[in-house]
């Protein structure tokens, strides 16, 4: 991969404009050398200097670069994010470097979170590999495509677990699960961050949103989360001590509020957990414009109010907005904000500043100016074939009735559906700097896999939706959404008659990508009432029907399970997505990802997941018994649940085998099972590891993810698989909020997705 190349970039401080001396030097990458040049540093710098710090500043309507450039000039400015290209960089760090008094370097920041220029799967989509290696690639050709750019932060990743699909962010994110949201987390800070955030290839994380921003009430973006002490120290903040953990250098702050006091002004979260408990070095950011909405919260009377609050509170960085620059003099005129806060939250940014290397030099992540890339969009910029192989593990098979799938290269496919051929749209959201004329299309995927071979038919059958005031909606920002001016009626008839030519009809369907974005949520899940129109009319033509999901969000899709012969979700799947899952639909490659959120039956459902407490009175599908906890009208249990995911073999668990009986807290055990490949082709499945804790001081899960493990398996072959278990596996916060493993009876559960497993036990004692 040309970011393992080794590539000699230290960039000799002669070709840059001149610096100040005293500031740019070689600096050992030490916190004992960063705390002695910081401290000595603000000695030097006047109050206006210190505020300028904390200024992160949005390149865009609000702000042109003339105006930032003049703003840096001044010292007005910390770090710039919303730029992307190496000259513009350089300018404004000319900027700094040239014109302000101290010289202090920018740092440069963007929203990295599932591919720079490359384009990746979303989060959602990486979560269902179930394999960190793929994170970790995913991971290092992102920071290096980031900081080919000129960039050193990110603002990713995002661990915010989520167990509500109404909620449009889940697409950012990797899931329901604690366990394996931590584990994605943690890769990804490990990958992006590498060695030292200094690094000519590397980029500084900024895990978000801190804390809890998954569980807003109803799916409704920038709503309100409220939670026991337990549940949130149980299910919600584990990834982020995992990311932080791993080294993230950034954390950015949620946008809601949490037990009623909003993050941004909640020094119980930002100062008694982040810092005095769990030791972060690192700097805090808030959120575009959090500052201002204190106001808006009701926790702040003014904007004055706010600011206090906000720096007193532990928010080093203010996102997007003038508030700090323009009232913190007055605050520290009046004393309602001592020197000593400022000087910490400047300490902070100058911190991050050191720990970039940008203190070495401003310019590490841009090179010298004739190094630029003639053409920044360049195809020898991007990195295809990771991004393909990521993009097909990220894929999940959700039915393969009769064998549909995968289909001959020999056939007549008609390929229908308003995502069929949209480039934007199978890029996702928080697509950074992707290029959506660069992205291959599941239309483009499907005619290069039969090129030469079979026939491709192709007619887009419906519009995403026929709702004029969505449309509008998301069209709000940019045109990502083209309308056919055909009636409902023409499209369907024209894919009707297309789809009678045929062997087989692909429908892609599913959401725009802007219906699963940040301030997209939705009340209703299912499918778009003309995508449904169209697949019930292809149905009534009787060929084969293969549904093609792309989508940010589990969706309801009870109707659509009765309709189509197979079912394939891709999410959004990058750059390379049209290959990847035309790799799937014609053989090449064999299905294997899993399900990282449960798909229920219907938005009455929600929120299910898998690892829920039981009750008194738990529902038994076997033996339904009216007074239990149930749904009367509907199905119980998810449609599809939680690890739950096809391949085009079958794959037979062993019984649960434990290396010991009981355990010892500082004891380890293993719980074993054979997994045998009972099909007629190679093909890779991921075993997993749920344990309960059948009886404690408080109700526990059912089950709870605890490890992991994709095999490759070939026809016939059989692998054992084991798990590690040790004490921390067992641990949970408790009444008390003390973190406790208690003696007693554990249950195992092994298997290829959270419902069919198979069971063993051990005891602590």
């Amino acid at each position: 991969m040309k970011w393992l190349c080794s590539v000699g970039v230290a960039v000799s401080l002669a070709l840059q404009p001149a610096l100040a001396e005293e500031l740019i030097g070689n600096h050992p990458l030490t916190p004992e050398a960063r705390d002695a040049f910081v401290t000595e540093l603000l000695k030097k710098m006047t109050v206006d200097e210190k505020i300028g710090q904390l200024r992160l500043i949005s390149v865009g309507p609000d702000n042109p670069k003339e105006a930032i450039r003049e703003m840096i000039k001044k010292s007005q400015v910390g770090a710039i994010f919303n730029t992307v290209t190496r000259p513009d960089i350089r300018e404004m760090q000319d900027q700094a470097m040239q014109l302000s008094r101290l010289k202090i370097p920018l740092f440069f920041a963007y929203d990295v979170v599932h591919g720079q220029r490359t384009v990746f799967p979303i989060s959602l989509g990486l979560a269902s590999s179930f394999n960190l290696a793929a994170v970790r690639t995913v991971g290092r050709i992102s920071a290096y495509e980031a900081a080919d750019d000129g960039l050193n932060m990110t603002w990713a990743p995002m661990v915010d677990v989520s167990r509500d699909p109404r909620w449009g962010r889940v697409s950012e994110g990797f899931g329901e699960d604690t366990f394996l949201t931590s584990e994605m987390g943690r890769t990804m800070v490990e990958a992006m961050q590498g060695k030292s955030p200094a690094d000519r290839y590397s980029v500084m994380t900024s895990v978000k949103h801190f804390a809890a921003y998954g569980a807003v009430e109803g799916g409704k973006e920038y709503n309100t989360v409220d939670m026991s002490p337990q549940r949130l120290f149980n299910d919600y903040m584990p990834p982020y001590k995992a990311a932080l953990d791993a080294g993230s250098g950034g954390v950015m702050v949620a946008l809601n509020s949490l037990n009623g006091t909003p993050a941004s002004s909640d020094s119980w979260l930002l100062k008694d957990l982040l810092r005095d408990q769990w030791h972060f070095k690192g700097i805090t950011i808030s959120d575009h414009g959090a500052i201002k909405e204190l106001i808006k919260h009701g926790t702040a009377a003014d904007p004055e109010d706010a600011v206090r609050l906000a720096l007193k509170s532990g928010i080093n960085m203010s996102m997007s907005d003038e508030y700090y620059s323009k009232y913190l003099p007055g605050l520290l005129k009046s004393g309602k904000v001592t020197m000593e806060e400022l000087d910490d939250a400047t300490r902070h940014v100058l911190n991050v500043k050191y720990d970039m290397g940008l203190f070495n030099d401003p310019y590490s992540h841009l090179g010298p100016k004739e190094s630029d890339p003639k053409d920044t969009n360049a195809e020898s910029r991007l990195h295809r074939k990771e991004a393909r192989e990521v993009a097909r593990e990220s894929m999940v098979l959700l039915k393969n009735r009769l064998e549909t799938l995968p289909l001959k290269k020999t056939d007549t496919v008609t390929v229908v559906g308003p995502l069929a051929d949209s480039k934007r749209d199978s890029m996702g959201s928080w697509s950074a700097a992707g290029v959506a004329d660069q992205s291959v299309t599941v239309l483009t995927g499907i005619r290069n896999a039969l090129a030469g071979k079979g026939n491709v038919l192709y007619a887009k059958g419906a519009n995403i939706t026929n709702d004029k005031d969505i449309v509008n909606f998301l069209n709000l920002y940019e045109p990502a959404v083209v309308v056919d001016p055909r009636s409902p009626k023409e499209m369907i008839d024209e894919a009707v008659a297309a789809a009678k030519k045929s062997d087989v009809v692909v429908a892609v369907v599913g959401e725009a990508q802007g219906m699963a974005h940040e301030a997209s949520s939705r009340t209703d899940i299912t499918i778009p009432q003309s995508q449904r129109d169209l697949i019930a009319a292809l149905k009534a033509t009787g060929k084969p029907l293969v549904l093609v999901l792309m989508n940010g969000r589990p969706l309801a899709l009870v109707k659509e399970d009765q309709q189509a012969d197979a079912i394939l979700e891709t999410w959004f799947a990058g750059t390379e997505g049209g290959n990847a899952i035309a790799d799937i639909l014609f053989g090449d490659y064999n299905p294997s990802g899993k399900l990282p959120m449960s798909f229920p039956r219907s938005v009455g459902q929600i929120p299910v997941y898998y690892s829920h407490l039981n009750t008194g009175r738990p529902y038994n599908a076997d033996k339904p018994n009216k007074y239990t906890s149930r749904y009367f009208d509907e199905a119980n249990g998810p449609l599809y649940p939680f690890g739950y995911g096809l391949s085009y073999t079958t794959f037979k668990v062993s019984g649960v085998k434990m290396s010991a009986p009981s355990m010892k807290p500082g004891d380890k055990l293993t719980a074993s099972v054979e997994v045998t490949n009972t099909g007629k082709r190679a093909g890779e499945t991921v075993i997993q590891m749920y344990l309960q804790d059948v009886t404690a001081s408080m109700s526990r899960p059912v089950k709870q993810l605890r490890g992991f493990d994709k095999v490759n398996l070939q026809p016939g072959e059989t692998k054992t698989v084991s798990f590690p278990i040790d004490v921390n596996a067992l641990k949970f916060w408790n009444q008390q909020m003390k973190y406790v493993a208690e003696p007693g009876k554990f249950n195992v559960f092994i298997g290829v997705d959270s419902a069919r497993v198979n069971q063993g036990e051990f005891e602590l004692r």
